[in-house]
């Protein structure tokens, strides 16, 4: 993916507003461009107070807190962010599974094959694609004001008719959109 959408895009996942539920908590960076990536994120989100704690080749590349293994599990809802440079996409979606909330989860790239086999493949909620995180949204999805959210796959309880057993997996498609600012 450009580098510099992936960097729109990640910054807006963060910053856009921190207490949200689709706030990004962690960042997964390909290690092939973790080298070009990270040095100019960092300084972004350092720019806007955002602490960022790393793994250990996250820590070769940039200034961060060493992260320990409960980090990759934290919804912070705070300017805390969490990086690891992962070996590819199996090893992304691998974190993803093990670590993540199942809330929401969005992958930078170009490779339309990449996308579809993310989408497919992570357990969350919402899956998306060039697109950040904060887009998780009753409203935005047009359902009007949010009551909740729910990430269980079988929420009814009582007579429950197929409408109840059903459950949906939103897959948001973009290309470098940003909320809270015009598209680009």
């Amino acid at each position: 993916a450009a580098l510099d959408k992936a960097q729109r895009i990640a910054f807006n996942a963060k910053t856009y507003r921190y207490g949200i539920c689709g706030a990004m908590e962690t960042l997964l960076v390909d290690q092939s461009v973790a080298a070009a990536f990270l040095p100019g994120m960092a300084r972004q989100f350092r720019e806007k107070g955002v602490e960022l704690r790393g793994c250990e080749r996250t820590c070769q590349l940039i200034d961060a807190v060493p992260a320990t293994d409960a980090d990759w599990g934290t919804e912070y809802l705070a300017a805390i962010l969490s990086i690891r440079v992962v070996d590819g996409l199996d090893d992304a979606i691998e974190h993803i599974n093990h670590y993540g909330s199942h809330h929401t989860d969005s992958i930078v790239t170009e490779h339309q094959g990449q996308a579809r086999r993310f989408t497919a493949e992570v357990d969350s909620s919402s899956v998306m694609i060039n697109t950040p995180t904060c887009f998780a949204d009753g409203f935005e999805y047009g359902l009007g004001a949010e009551i909740g959210i729910s990430t269980d796959k079988l929420h009814a309880r009582g007579p429950v008719g197929l409408e109840g057993l059903t459950c949906e997996k939103y897959v948001v498609i973009g290309d470098g959109q940003l909320r809270g600012q015009e598209s680009l």
